[in-house]
Order: structure tokens, then C-alpha cells, then sequence
């Protein structure tokens, strides 16, 4: 699923590529939608309860949404007739928790009808989700609008688990995300989980001479095979993003530097000096981690392309 670098002009003018949008502020619904911020967060607390899996969840929904025609709820779109959504592309099958934003956006059309965006929904749940997390908070711009057109082959635009530094670098740079945010925003991966089949390359028929991937911890490797062998069948099957993986830490970057990274992606943030250095600065200090991923989380949030407000979220009216 990955895109060869080769490709990168094609689909950038095949592809819209998001830039900021200039209208966002924190106090965008203090007088239209007082609530706002308490109902999205009260929808959140309540599905953590219920499904310790959530908060990665929407931080990964919100990250999908935002790399596709910018921040515009476009990820929630369903499919219908012969148009498949973004939702059904194959890197977000596995995307869930939908509901959360649907029983936040039904409080909201209670509470303020017409008034808050579906992508603003999801900002405030993906940032929820993190502080819920134990991780940091901050005041999230507001102001978004929804998209009407999500396209399952535009999924092909996400940075895949088997890109190497430099298409990383490229597909961020694409939508104005420097190699502060590259590393930054990866530290997502404290929280989640991955299927077999986004790591199957590192520790299965890695290339011709070696089986698994040498720069993998060799004790590490052999749990992962053990759970994921050759042909496997447990739908299901899988690894944990970080041996803390509900909790929102900088355990991620310490694994990384041990060899005990999941992706080709992950382990891609140790081929550079700088973004390697990075790394290393965001294992030894949990504080310089949470700065810089909040501010590259408004960064990457303030990118946007919608045009309106929909009333269900799922559906274009």
C-alpha cells in the first residue's frame, strides 16, 4: 500500500493537498455553543468506559481525516451506491468507533442545532481522548467545515506503516508538516494497536538474505512471530503500538531506540540524524514530547477543506 516516492507528483495533482485554514478560534462557539466542549468530552468519557480501545481510535480517525482533504469529517462519510468512502479504502478498515462522534453530534443538535461542525467534533475528541489518555490538553481552534466528497482511492495519500524516511518526509512536507512534526506526531503510536499485516514485512521474508528485520531486538522479533506467523489466520492477531499502549507516554520513543518498534515507519525515525536526535530527545523528557505533540497536533488540525455543517455526520445532504 505504500506510495513509491516516484509517484508523489502524480497524485499531488491528482490530489488536492490541504493547507491551513485561516478562519480558526479557540472561542469560535463561546456564544453559539457554550457546551460544546463538555458534551464532546462527556461522549468520550462515557464509550473509555466501555472500550478502553477508543481513545487510539480517534486519535487515528482524526489523523486519517486530516492527511485527506484536510480536516473536514470527510473520514465519516459512508460509502453509498457504487462510491466507496474513504471509510472503506483499505488503510481505515480497521478505523472504529465512529458512534462517539454520532452520539456527540445527536447532544449537539439538542443543544445547538445547525451550529458545530462534524470535523470540530472530531478535533475535540481526538484531543479528549489524549488527555483522558493521561496525556497533555490544550485549546483546540475551532471554525472547521465539512467536507462533501470522500473517496476510498484518496486513502492511498496516508502514510503507510512500510515507508522508509524520505517518502515520510515527502508525504508530511506535502501538507506544510516538518520533520518536528514527522517525529512528533509518530509518538501517536503510544497509544493502539496493529494488525499482522502492517508488520508482516519486518519479521517474515524481510528481503533476500535475512528473514526478520536486523535492526529489530532479536527477543522482541521472535515474540511478534510467534504471534504473527508466516500465514496467519487469527483475524485479530496482532501487537500493542507500546508496552503502555493505554496510556499516553513517551514509552514509544524508549522502545524505539531498544529495537522494539512495530512499523517500517517507526523504525524509519532512527535512518537520520535529525530525526533521530528527535527521538532521543522525546525518550529522555516526557515534557518536550508533549510540547512539541501539541503543537503539531494544531498544526496538523488547522488544515482544512469543508465547505459546510452537516447534520449527520455519516451522511451529505
Amino acid at each position: 500500500m505504500a506510495v513509491v516516492v516516484a509517484l508523489a507528483f502524480v497524485f499531488l495533482v491528482m490530489f488536492p493537498v490541504p493547507s491551513p485554514v485561516r478562519a480558526l478560534s479557540s472561542n469560535y462557539y463561546d456564544h453559539t455553543c457554550p457546551h460544546l466542549e463538555s458534551i464532546v468530552a462527556s461522549a468520550v468519557k462515557k464509550a473509555m468506559s466501555n472500550d478502553k480501545t477508543v481513545p487510539a481510535a480517534l486519535l487515528r480517525m482524526h489523523f486519517h481525516d486530516c492527511f485527506i482533504r484536510g480536516c473536514d469529517a470527510s473520514v465519516l462519510l459512508n460509502s453509498k451506491g457504487k462510491n466507496k468512502a474513504e471509510k472503506d479504502g483499505p488503510p481505515n478498515i480497521s478505523l472504529h468507533a465512529f458512534y462517539v462522534i454520532d452520539e456527540a453530534k445527536k447532544a449537539l443538535e439538542t443543544s445547538c442545532p445547525g451550529v458545530v461542525s462534524c470535523a470540530d467534533i472530531l478535533a475535540l475528541a481526538a484531543r479528549d481522548a489524549v488527555f483522558l489518555s493521561g496525556g497533555p490538553t490544550w485549546d483546540v481552534p475551532k471554525g472547521r467545515k465539512d467536507g462533501r466528497i470522500s473517496l476510498a482511492t484518496e486513502t492511498r495519500q496516508l502514510p503507510a506503516p512500510t515507508f522508509n524516511i524520505s517518502q515520510l518526509q515527502q508525504n508530511f512536507a506535502q501538507r506544510g508538516l516538518t520533520i518536528e512534526d514527522l517525529v512528533a506526531l509518530s509518538g501517536g503510536h503510544t497509544l493502539g494497536f496493529s494488525h499482522c499485516s502492517s508488520f508482516q514485512n519486518r519479521i517474515h521474508k524481510f528481503n533476500a538474505t535475512v528473514d526478520v528485520d536486523p535492526t529489530m531486538q532479536p527477543s522482541f522479533a521472535a515474540k511478534l512471530r510467534s504471534v504473527c506467523p508466516a500465514h496467519n489466520k487469527a483475524k485479530n492477531a496482532g501487537s500493542p503500538l507500546d508496552s503502555s499502549n493505554l496510556v499516553f507516554d513517551n514509552a514509544y520513543y524508549k522502545l524505539l531506540l531498544q529495537g522494539k518498534s512495530i512499523f517500517s515507519s517507526d523504525q524509519a525515525l532512527l535512518t537520520t540524524p535529525k530525526t533521530k536526535a528527535l527521538v532521543s530527545k522525546f525518550a529522555s523528557s516526557q515534557e518536550a514530547f508533549e510540547k512539541a505533540f501539541v503543537t503539531s497536533m494544531i498544526k496538523m488540525s488547522s488544515l482544512s477543506g469543508g465547505q459546510e455543517i452537516r447534520l449527520d455526520c455519516r451522511v451529505v445532504r
